[in-house]
């Protein structure tokens, strides 16, 4: 199967005289699943939201496959993307929901899911938040796009259902390059393929968990 890459770069962000990020640069392709992982307010979703063009970086480049998406549409046929918002609206039903996002071919699939199954019946504005989640995680992995950035994927999931999208997410990435930030940083730990670690605007590669600790993401665990 043909890999596809997309490349980041130059990005950088400021919120008044706050430097968010700073020349930062990305590749990822299909079949890897990056992590990221940051304090609080380090920038983490301000990132993904640059790289789909929901928010502007003057200096950023955009090439996926060698050609350059910088302020094109086509982008959007490239990358999904999962923001910590609700993107459905309450006044669809979830039957409604699927035949609407998920395409003919996959939806027999994409309702074969216990959890999907037990909420066919419902409105989106009955759901609870995990319910929720769950959904619109699974609509983002299963969209055309070869890549696919989630904002905390497993907020609000019950342990079952967190189970249930690893899964989904380690399955998608045998064909998707799959960028994911979440505070379970256990499971982003677990799943990735690779790690980053957003820092004072930079990104860091990571290798292992002791950097993490070394970085002070991760308190050093007490001495006995």
């Amino acid at each position: 199967m043909k890999k596809h890459v997309i490349e980041i770069s130059g990005v950088q962000k400021r919120f008044g005289q706050k430097r968010i990020l700073s020349d930062v640069y990305l590749k990822i392709q299909t079949g890897e699943i990056i992590g990221i992982l940051g304090r609080n307010g380090s920038g983490k979703s301000t990132l993904l939201k640059i790289i789909c063009g929901l928010l502007s970086s003057s200096d950023k480049s955009v090439f996926v496959d060698g050609v350059s998406l910088n302020n094109s549409s086509n982008l959007f046929s490239e990358i999904s993307y999962l923001c910590q918002d609700q993107i459905i609206p309450n006044h669809l039903s979830v039957e409604r929901t699927v035949l609407l996002a998920v395409d003919k071919q996959k939806r027999s699939f994409f309702c074969e899911d216990v959890f999907v199954k037990s909420l066919l019946g419902k409105k989106v504005k009955n759901l609870s938040v995990g319910e929720l989640r769950y959904l619109q995680v699974k609509i983002v992995l299963f969209g055309a796009s070869k890549f696919a950035l989630l904002d905390e994927p497993f907020s609000g999931l019950s342990p079952k259902m967190i189970e249930k999208i690893i899964e989904l997410i380690q399955k998608n990435s045998e064909e998707k390059g799959i960028l994911l930030t979440d505070h379970d940083y256990e499971n982003v730990l677990k799943i990735s393929t690779g790690l980053r670690l957003l820092k004072e605007g930079k990104l860091r590669v990571i290798n292992n968990k002791a950097e993490l600790f070394q970085n002070g993401y991760l308190n050093s665990p007490a001495v006995s």
